[in-house]
C-alpha cells in the first residue's frame, strides 16, 4: 500500500506539483513538454490518479482487511489488529484523493452532478472477480471513509510528531485526515473536534508549542521524518533508480542544487508576492537564474533530494495542517478562536498577529493565505480553491477558471469509460 503511495504518478510527484500549476502557486521555467496543459488548465490535462496505484492500493488494503484475521496468517492479534488499522487508514486516504480529484465536494455540485469513485471494498484476487460497476456518489464514498477512518482509530497504534512511526497509519494521522474529510464535506463542528482531539492527544499546544521554531523551517524539509510529520512516506535508494530520480522527482523538477537536476518548475511570481516580510517559509525559495530565461527564477529548497540521487521522503500530513483545518472550520462561529489558530501558526514562522477584527469571508480569506504559503508545492492549493467554491486564480497572462468550468473536475481516463459501460464521464468531456 504505502509503495503504491510513493509513485511518481500519485505523492511521487503529480499528487504534489499538478495541484499547485493548475492553480497559481508555480510556473513553468522551461519547456520540455511536462506540465504545459496544466499550467494552462486545457482540456484533458489534468491530476491523473485514476489508475493501478490507487487502486491497486485500494485493492491490497482490501485484501488485508479481508484476510488479516484468518487463522493461517501469523502474527500476533496485536500485530494483526495494527495492520488491518493501517489498511483501513491507507484504503480511507485513497479514497479521499479520488474524491477530490474527480467529483466535487457535497454541497458545491455544479447542476447536480454528485458523483465520485467507484467503491469496492472487496478484494479482486484474479480477473475473474472484476465486475464492472458505476461510480457511488461522493456522499455515499465520504461516508465509507468516515466508517474506515473511525475503524482505523480503534486500530492503529499512536505516533508522537516526527517520530519514526509516522511512516505507518497511526492515531495523529487518522484523525486529522478524518478532520480534513469534515472540513471537506462542510461539517465543521465535527472538523474542528476531530482537530482539537488531535492536537491535544500529540501535544500541539493553543501558542504553536509543539511545531518547529521559525529557525529550523527551512531545515526541517531535509530531515528525516519531517518534525512535524503526522504521517510521512519514506523513500529509500531501492525504491527507484538514479535516471528514474532525475527525470520524475520532486527535487530534480523544482530544485537545482543537482547538476543533472531538470529544474523545469518554479515559483510563481504571485506566490512569491503572497510572502510577508520575516515570513521564513519564504526562505524555502531561492532566486537563481537558468540558462534560456530571462530575469530571476526561483527554485524549492523544500525538496533537495537530501537522502540522494533525487531521493527524499514525502510528508503527506503535516502537524500544521490541524491549526489551519480548526480555524477554517471555526471562522464562522468562532473567529477569535480561529485568528487565535491562525496566529499560533504564525508565531512558530517569524511572523505576528494577524487584525484581530478579521472576520467573515475575509477571515476564511486570510485563513486560505496562510495554507497558500504554508503548504506551497505539497499539492493543496488547487484543492482549497476548489473546496470552497472559488475561481482558481492563475499567473501571468494565464485566465482564471470559473468554479463553473467543467475543468474543476479532472476527466475520467478515455479507455475506462470505453471498457467499462455503466463507467459515467465527468461532465464536459
Amino acid at each position: 500500500m504505502y509503495n503504491r503511495a510513493t509513485s511518481f504518478d500519485y505523492y511521487g510527484q503529480t499528487m504534489m506539483i499538478a495541484p499547485e500549476i493548475l492553480a497559481d502557486n508555480l510556473k513553468l521555467i522551461a519547456n520540455t513538454g511536462r506540465y504545459q496543459g496544466e499550467e494552462a488548465n486545457s482540456d484533458r490535462d489534468h491530476i491523473n490518479i485514476w489508475g493501478l496505484d490507487v487502486f491497486g492500493g485500494i485493492n491490497d488494503a482490501n485484501l488485508i482487511i479481508e484476510g488479516i484475521d484468518n487463522e493461517d496468517v501469523t502474527g500476533t492479534e496485536d500485530e494483526k489488529s495494527f495492520i488491518k488499522g493501517e489498511a483501513y487508514f491507507m484504503r480511507a486516504l485513497f479514497y479521499f484523493d479520488l474524491c477530490r480529484v474527480y467529483g466535487y465536494e457535497p454541497g458545491r455540485e455544479i447542476n447536480g452532478f454528485d458523483l465520485g469513485p467507484i467503491l469496492r471494498l472487496t478484494p479482486t484476487l484474479v480477473a475473474s472477480d472484476a465486475d464492472y460497476r458505476p461510480r457511488s456518489t461522493v456522499e455515499e464514498v465520504y461516508s465509507q471513509i468516515e466508517s474506515d477512518l473511525l475503524a482505523a482509530s480503534e486500530l492503529v497504534g499512536y505516533a508522537p510528531v516526527g517520530s519514526e512511526w509516522v511512516y505507518y497509519g497511526n492515531t495523529g494521522a487518522v484523525y486529522t485526515l478524518l478532520a480534513r474529510l469534515y472540513l471537506y464535506w462542510g461539517r465543521m463542528e465535527e472538523a474542528e473536534a476531530a482537530a482539537t482531539f488531535a492536537m491535544e492527544i500529540l501535544n500541539l499546544r493553543t501558542n504553536g508549542e509543539g511545531l518547529v521554531e521559525a529557525a529550523e523551517y527551512v531545515q526541517s524539509f531535509s530531515r528525516a521524518p519531517h518534525p512535524e510529520s503526522l504521517f510521512e512516506l519514506e523513500l529509500r535508494q531501492v525504491d527507484w533508480d538514479g535516471a528514474d530520480g532525475v527525470n520524475n522527482s520532486l527535487n530534480s523538477l523544482v530544485s537545482d542544487n543537482e547538476p543533472a537536476a531538470q529544474f523545469i518548475i518554479g515559483a510563481s511570481d504571485d506566490l512569491m508576492a503572497a510572502y510577508e516580510e520575516g515570513d521564513v517559509r519564504k526562505d524555502c525559495w531561492t532566486v537563481t537564474t537558468r540558462e534560456g530565461i530571462e530575469g530571476d527564477v526561483y527554485a524549492s529548497r523544500k525538496w533537495t533530494g537530501y537522502k540522494g540521487d533525487f531521493l527524499e521522503n514525502l510528508p503527506i500530513i503535516r502537524a500544521s495542517e490541524l491549526y489551519l483545518i480548526r480555524a477554517e472550520a471555526r471562522y464562522q462561529t468562532n473567529p477569535a478562536g480561529a485568528r487565535a489558530d491562525i496566529n499560533a501558526l504564525r508565531f512558530r514562522r517569524g511572523l505576528g498577529a494577524i487584525d484581530n477584527l478579521l472576520s467573515g469571508e475575509f477571515l476564511l480569506n486570510r485563513i486560505l493565505q496562510e495554507r497558500r504559503v504554508e503548504f506551497a508545492l505539497e499539492g493543496h492549493r488547487w484543492f482549497d480553491l476548489k473546496r470552497n467554491g472559488k475561481n482558481i486564480s492563475k499567473h501571468g497572462n494565464f485566465l482564471e477558471v470559473p468554479y463553473t468550468d467543467y475543468r474543476i473536475l479532472a476527466n475520467l481516463p478515455l479507455e475506462e469509460v470505453q471498457l467499462n459501460e455503466q463507467l459515467e464521464q465527468n461532465p464536459g468531456y
